[in-house]
């Protein structure tokens, strides 16, 4: 059974200690698609998607059991990826446009969870500027010839913490390894701009590991989580 979960028990120590310490679970539900509720769920290490059945449709924050992170000194670029880095064939760009992403996102995934009110808390997250220190992030690869859009993602950043939470990749041939190749790219924007770590998410995908990811238990990552989440990015 998912247990509901409200703003008032994110705003609560008591409980946020208590479904930390619970490894029985990792999933609630919500109906509170707010723009704080989001960002309160996610500055306490929450990663949120959505759920539609019938006529439900819930937030589902998910207090992950594990966790693939990424320290940037651990970052492995392979040889195939080395070859389309000196090609200088595209175009690497962040925060351009919030909807073409997305869009892009739902195109690839038939069962994306990045709809409906979902979407559109997103949507309005994008010039958030509130007590927490939260931005929400994409980033696209774009192929200079065709100036087509063949790869991105989109995600937040928490402090100095970026979370995943989608992405695409082109499924056309020519562009096989193109997406490794995103991946990279925002690697080496984020070690760059200050940022500690990069949070991939569930550790279930072999190509977090290929690109360099550890994997934590819900415990230790909270630890280093909640050690960034307050610091300041370098200006």
């Amino acid at each position: 059974m998912i247990d509901y979960i409200t703003q008032d028990c994110l705003n609560n120590e008591l409980t946020i200690n208590y479904i930390c310490n619970n490894n029985r679970k990792n999933y609630y539900y919500s109906d509170d698609f707010s723009i704080d509720f989001y960002i309160k769920a996610a500055y306490e290490g929450f990663i949120s998607i959505s759920f539609e059945q019938n006529e439900l449709f819930v937030i589902l924050p998910e207090m992950q059991f594990d966790y693939a992170v990424l320290h940037f000194e651990n970052l492995h670029i392979s040889k195939k990826v080395k070859k389309l880095l000196d090609k200088k064939d595209y175009e690497f760009s962040v925060n351009k446009d919030f909807k073409t992403i997305i869009n892009k996102i739902n195109e690839y995934h038939l069962d994306s969870w990045i709809v409906k009110e979902y979407k559109n808390t997103l949507l309005n997250l994008e010039n958030y500027q509130g007590s927490i220190d939260f931005e929400l992030l994409t980033c696209s690869l774009k192929d200079k010839e065709s100036n087509e859009i063949i790869a991105g993602e989109i995600g937040y950043r928490i402090g100095k913490v970026y979370t995943s939470l989608s992405g695409f990749s082109s499924k056309k041939r020519k562009f096989n390894n193109y997406g490794k190749l995103q991946l990279v790219l925002l690697a080496q924007y984020l070690e760059e701009k200050g940022f500690n770590f990069w949070n991939l998410g569930h550790p279930y995908m072999k190509y977090k590991f290929d690109l360099g990811a550890v994997l934590y238990k819900r415990e230790e990552f909270l630890n280093i989580f909640r050690e960034q989440r307050d610091k300041k990015l370098n200006s």
